[in-house]
This record gives C-alpha cells, structure tokens and sequence, in this order.
C-alpha cells in the first residue's frame, strides 16, 4: 500500500493536518510537493526528518487541536533550528477531513513513470517488491501463464503475452524497459522488438537487458545480423544495475537496477 492510499484510510477515521513544502531555497532535506500528514497521535509521510520536521509536527497538532489548522510558515535552516542545510522552507498547513479524499487524491498523487518489466523469474519478483513504492507504473510480463505468485503488489499490471515480444508495441509511451526472461531466446526477440520500436518512434528512454558482458557480445552480433546499426544497439544497457555492486541475489540485483532506473528518470528530468 502507497503512502498516499495510507493516508487517505487513516483519514476516513480521524482528521488530520496536512503538512506540505511549499517552497524552498537553497539546501533543504525535501523538494517543494513533499508532504507528511499528521493526526493525533501518528503520522503518514514525511517532509525529511530532523528538526525541521519535529518542529512541523508540533505546529500541525497545535493546529489541530485549536480547530485552526490552516496557515503557512517559514523555517530557516540555521542554527537556531539545530539543522545546518542553510537553506529555506516554507510549509503549508491544511486540515483536511475523510470529505476531501477525491481531492487529496488529484492533489498528491505522485507522477508516476512507466516500466515494462518481461519475465517472470526470482529477479522480476524482487524488482516488483523493490519498485513497489517508488515512482513507477510497473506492467510485468511473461510468456508462461501462472507465473505471476499471489502476492504481486497491486498496483502492479501482470500480462501474459504469447509470443512475449508482441507485448512491445502496445507499450505506454515513454516506458523504460527492462528484459529478463526465463531464455535468451525470448530475450532476443524483445530486444529487436523494442530497437525495431525505437526506429520507428523513438519513444524508450531506457532498454536494459540482465546478462553478462559475454552474453551482450553474443546479442550484439545477432541484432547486426538482423540489420541494427552500431548506433542503435548503443540504445542498449548491458549489464543492468548501478556499477560497483557485484552480488547475483535476486534482491541485490533488484536494488542495483532499481537504482539504475532512478537515475535515468533524473537524468532524463534534467536534461
């Protein structure tokens, strides 16, 4: 379950404050959009911790309790709040009630990126469970039907796709893909299909495929042979997963390319 979704559950129970960066300037822990909700006696969210956010959370319950929760304040992060970021922040104060949840939901929602993730392996299910809370819109497909295990996160799509490469056109624009099927075979295919993709609508940000550099040798001289340039197959990361991180269990792999995913999206944003 999100932390949004969190929320809005406990919301329908009890009111609470909702605590929002507003703005910033200079070093900060969070960026403007961040938020924490406070209730009573817990909290969902965070605006990043330490003082500052100590201290919002005592104005939140002040607030609270007076009935008067709205408002807006700025909170130097100097000494004098025991923090050393030296920059500004401005926080929102909103009382919100189970009555605004549909607005909530516009208001907070998180953009989320999509990511086709093939093959239904130990690493795809610990990628799914990694990537759950983070910002992506994950569909996870397999050739093989019942690959899937009972506990997929739900926000997760699962789709059976029988050839598994004639799930690429299909894919939502701007998808980042990851390729780690149960063969080399199917591996392959999805490959030529996502650079058969790229050629037409340019439109992947990011194609990874999981394997060895030796394994990479071997795919680059078959995509050559089915006519892809130099210039396209260099559209291909392979190895996946940040450098530097050399453990093959599924969950380490999983952190390491979730990593690798996060900087594409930062990279992309930037540039």
């Amino acid at each position: 379950m999100d932390t949004l979704q969190r929320m809005l559950e406990r919301l329908a129970r009890e009111p609470a404050v909702l605590v929002c960066v507003e703005s910033t300037q200079g070093s900060a822990p969070r960026e403007a959009g961040t938020w924490m909700a406070v209730f009573a006696d817990s909290l969902v969210g965070t605006i990043g911790g330490g003082r500052l956010e100590f201290d919002a959370i005592e104005e939140a319950r002040a607030r609270l309790r007076t009935a008067q929760p709205a408002g807006s304040r700025r909170y130097a992060l100097g000494p004098s709040l025991g923090q050393c970021c030296g920059g500004v922040v401005h926080l929102r104060y909103q009382g919100v009630a189970a009555s605004d949840a549909a607005a909530l939901r516009q208001q907070l929602r998180v953009p989320r990126h999509p990511l086709a993730l093939f093959g239904g392996g130990h690493v795809g299910a610990a990628l799914t469970r990694v990537l759950a809370p983070l910002p992506f819109a994950l569909t996870w497909i397999d050739s093989r039907d019942g690959i899937f295990p009972a506990d997929t996160p739900e926000d997760v799509a699962c789709e059976h796709s029988d050839p598994v490469q004639a799930a690429v056109p299909a894919l939502a624009a701007g998808s980042r893909v990851l390729v780690m099927s149960f063969s080399h075979a199917e591996d392959l295919d999805i490959v030529a299909a996502c650079l058969a993709r790229q050629r037409e609508l340019g439109d992947l940000p990011f194609i990874g495929l999981i394997g060895s550099r030796t394994k990479w040798a071997t795919f680059r001289r078959r995509l050559q042979m089915r006519g892809f340039s130099d210039a396209e197959l260099a559209g291909i990361t392979c190895p996946i997963g940040v450098p530097g991180i050399t453990g093959k269990e599924p969950e380490v792999i999983a952190v390491a390319v979730a990593a690798q995913l996060l900087q594409s999206v930062s990279a992309r944003s930037e540039g």
